[in-house]
């Protein structure tokens, strides 16, 4: 019988098709994974594991989660964000459920109709300033529980940091869970950009999570140095049902589920997590600084993690596009998004304002 591959034999006849030099601020979904997750990645790779979760590396991110998140944590890993959110959610809520949220949302605005469509539950939004919800502002979808002619408000869902780069502090989840948990409701936390928001307020995850009262993460890993893959972690096991059903019956349950674990093990063993996080955090904030020395640029909302927020004329911004990659907030207006990532450098910084300026000069 032939030997297994080891390393050294393989031979690959895979070509490189980009150039890993260019980098933009369309989205930190656009950087390619840490070479720390790759090692690891690499490190999980030979022999066989048991597959469906039963695997030593996903036995040990539990112990990993509990460091961050307490005892009763909980993680269920999945492939992606949108399918953490729709299973996250479908756990929280009976077939007659609904979600309030930021009307800007990310479960309303970005995922193509899953949590409705797939999960099977109502959207109840809220309009809001700076994309952060408060008690006052759920209270306008809070009601009609016993209303057999409207869904019934059973879960709260805040995204943190949130779509507009806005960072909830621990006092206002704080405030939010006991208002919630007052109606009779749940917390769902989509913590995407969670480790950018940590990173922003200088205190640990579990400070606006377990500690904070939130019944449910969903905790972000591809925006952070991922290749692939995040978690739906329960951080109260009393306010969920079925979780391990509704990951496969969202089709999330990966086989090889070893290869997500040990990536969320890099990021959250040490601190890969919060370096990572703090450099976007720290290149967005370079960038705002530069940006506001450009006239005819206005800076939309507070600068307080990855992303920056602008309005400038609209034929600047297709010119700028030609030389950088970003994506349009509100085209009719002028609004932008730049975004910054774990492998943005001062340099990219430094270029893209400068190409800003002479692009507004033209």
């Amino acid at each position: 019988m032939a030997d297994a591959p080891t390393v050294k034999s393989l031979r690959t006849d895979a070509r490189r098709h980009h150039d890993p030099g260019v980098r933009g601020f369309a989205s930190d979904n656009y950087a390619g994974a840490h070479p720390e997750v790759m090692a690891a990645l690499a490190l999980a790779n030979g022999g066989h594991q048991v597959a469906y979760g039963e695997d030593d590396y996903t036995d040990h991110l539990q112990r990993v989660m509990h460091s961050h998140f307490g005892p009763t944590a909980e993680a269920f890993p999945v492939f992606n964000g949108t399918g953490a959110n729709v299973t996250a959610l479908q756990a929280l809520t009976d077939r007659w459920g609904a979600v309030i949220c930021a009307e800007s949302a990310h479960i309303n605005v970005d995922e193509g109709g899953a949590p409705e469509r797939m999960g099977g539950l109502k959207l109840l939004t809220v309009p809001t300033p700076d994309g952060k919800l408060t008690p006052e502002l759920i209270d306008r979808q809070a009601w009609g529980f016993d209303d057999e002619h409207r869904a019934m408000p059973q879960v709260v869902s805040i995204t943190q940091n949130t779509e507009l780069g806005t960072v909830y502090t621990p006092a206002e989840v704080r405030a939010i869970v006991e208002h919630a948990h007052g109606h009779g409701m749940k917390v769902h936390l989509d913590g995407a950009r969670i480790s950018n928001a940590a990173a922003s307020l200088d205190v640990p995850m579990r400070t606006f999570t377990n500690a904070a009262g939130v019944d449910v993460i969903t905790f972000g890993g591809t925006k952070n140095g991922m290749l692939f893959g995040e978690a739906v972690v329960v951080l109260n096991p009393d306010a969920v049902s079925h979780m391990k059903h509704l990951r496969k019956l969202s089709m999330q349950l990966a086989s090889k589920m070893r290869f997500v674990s040990v990536q969320l093990e890099a990021l959250l063993a040490r601190d890969l997590w919060l370096r990572n996080a703090r450099h976007a955090n720290s290149m967005a904030r370079r960038l705002a600084d530069g940006v506001r020395q450009v006239d005819g640029v206005e800076i939309l909302y507070p600068v307080q993690a990855n992303a920056v927020f602008a309005r400038l004329p609209r034929e600047v911004s297709l010119r700028l596009q030609q030389r950088f990659r970003f994506y349009f907030w509100d085209e009719t207006a002028g609004d932008v998004r730049w975004m910054c990532s774990f492998d943005t450098t001062e340099d990219d910084v430094d270029s893209f304002v400068q190409a800003l300026k002479e692009e507004m000069a033209a």
